[in-house]
């Protein structure tokens, strides 16, 4: 966690509302924050098993792996500090895992209604079939689930069998999840095993977020040859051909801007039956375009340009 006394203090309240009967412990690691959160925290110390620690700032992954170093449970679930749980979280978890147990599970994210119309449109625009192809927990998208940082489940023996989150900076929950696959470890989606995933995000910080989704996947292609995939050349082809269309309507060949049109159009109402807010739905539009733009260029700069393995 880093700078966000605010976020936390509602994703532990949340935790307190848990309709879990079984024990638990919470473990807080403070990445180096300036802006430290042990007095949103000590509200809670009587309310939850609660640890907190602080450390010099060194990224989400080392942080993650400080934490389950530090942790006296045998199962880790790992979650970004701007996340709300719904109250049924952990049982819907323990239920599936005593069913079908996985060394590591993923959960969807959603969108609450308390998030402002910029939060929904960009959970839109991260989770939607027409965007994502609902690779983040649409169940009948996906083979093998590739659980990401945010609703990240992990077993002790597999954190210890992979050394836990590498040292990347981007795109550190795939890396893991393939090195999980190469130990032989199974992963799963827990569809119920959703959070509300607030992402305090301006237009601007989601652009750079996604630009660093985009500068990892070039880098995870040559880790793992074998899982690169066409598909992932999508966000900058998109891109490409949306600036040629705007060019080409200059000498008289609308066309190709027409498809782009009738895509954002569909957005717009696919956004729009989902959230019921005309708001939401425009934003949507933006939210979707700047995800695509963020993402193509930053993969095209990784794939091209850079030289740093980030390994």
């Amino acid at each position: 966690m880093f700078n966000r006394p605010k976020e936390v203090e509602e994703l532990l309240e949340s935790l307190v509302a848990q309709t879990f009967l079984d024990d638990f412990e919470v473990l807080i690691i403070e990445d180096g924050s300036t802006e430290k959160s042990e007095d949103a925290i000590a509200k809670y110390k009587k309310r939850l098993r609660l640890r907190y620690f602080f450390k010099e700032n060194s990224g989400a992954g080392a942080s993650r792996n400080f934490g389950m170093q530090k942790a006296s449970g045998n199962y880790y679930i790992i979650l970004d500090s701007d996340v709300i749980l719904p109250k049924h979280y952990l049982s819907e978890i323990k239920e599936i895992l005593e069913s079908a147990f996985t060394d590591a599970f993923g959960g969807p994210d959603a969108a609450h209604t308390s998030f402002t119309t910029l939060q929904k449109a960009i959970n839109y625009a991260m989770t939607a079939v027409l965007t994502t192809g609902g690779i983040r927990g649409k169940k009948s998208s996906v083979v093998k689930f590739q659980p990401r940082s945010f609703n990240f489940g992990l077993s002790k023996a597999a954190f210890e069998k992979t050394g836990g989150f590498s040292r990347m900076k981007n795109g550190e929950d795939i890396d893991l999840t393939f090195r999980l696959w190469q130990k032989g470890f199974e992963t799963q989606l827990i569809e119920r095993a959703f959070v509300y995933h607030k992402r305090r995000a301006s237009v601007q910080q989601f652009l750079e977020q996604t630009y660093g989704f985009g500068t990892a996947r070039p880098l995870l292609n040559k880790k793992y040859p074998q899982t690169a995939k066409l598909t992932y050349w999508f966000p900058s082809l998109f891109i490409i051909g949306l600036y040629a269309s705007l060019i080409v309507v200059f000498f008289g060949y609308p066309q190709t801007l027409g498809f782009y049109c009738l895509y954002f159009f569909t957005i717009f109402l696919d956004s729009l039956l989902q959230n019921r807010n005309l708001k939401v739905a425009f934003l949507s539009i933006i939210a979707t375009y700047i995800q695509f733009l963020g993402y193509g260029l930053g993969y095209l700069k990784s794939q091209f340009l850079s030289k740093n393995t980030g390994f």
